[in-house]
């Protein structure tokens, strides 16, 4: 599992931007159609809004990639 640390003046990161930020897509409109095709989870939940605020704790899921962020 990846760690991704928010920056001090950074309460959250979008669900999008975190998949582009760990290179696990290309682009934004690529993780747009993985989130809205229910491939993503976030804390064990699929998640399908592709701007989904991302706090410390929270885990997703895509495949064989995750992530934790803190």
């Amino acid at each position: 599992m990846e760690k991704f640390t928010l920056q001090k003046d950074e309460d959250f990161i979008q669900l999008n931007d975190l998949m582009k930020v760990l290179n696990w897509v290309g682009s934004g409109g690529e993780a747009k159609q993985i989130i809205l095709s229910e491939q993503v989870t976030v804390n064990g939940s699929i998640e399908m809004r592709v701007r989904r605020k991302l706090h410390s704790g929270d885990k997703v899921q895509w495949g064989d990639l995750s992530a934790e962020i803190s």
